[in-house]
């Protein structure tokens, strides 16, 4: 089974989201932030856990490059490209993270 971790900003929207359909898709998942105000804040032991990291946006994959560095070394880290417009489980949302998770694993 693989683990996916899913990070955007404050772990509000987005990556809860992805987590849930992820789940849904038969994956183990969890969530995080990158932010200092984050609901759930990245974490030493999210990153350890993680088979697959899945960040929502570039600059999330830059900041997430320069603050976890080597912890990422063996992980399979990929960007979603979804902005931060949608609203938790909003269902434009839940599609666009069903498509682009489908095509990032393969």
């Amino acid at each position: 089974m693989t683990n996916i971790l899913f990070i955007c900003g404050k772990a509000l929207m987005r990556s809860p989201t992805a987590a849930a359909v992820a789940g849904r898709m038969g994956h183990e998942a969890d969530f995080a932030g990158l932010s200092e105000d984050a609901d759930e804040r990245l974490s030493a032991e999210h990153l350890a856990w993680a088979d697959v990291i899945a960040v929502m946006e570039k600059a999330q994959l830059a900041r997430l490059k320069r603050r976890a560095g080597g912890a990422l070394k063996g992980k399979r880290v990929v960007c979603l490209d979804i902005p931060d417009r949608y609203a938790f489980m909003q269902p434009e949302l839940v599609e666009l993270v069903t498509a682009r998770l489908s095509r990032a694993l393969r």
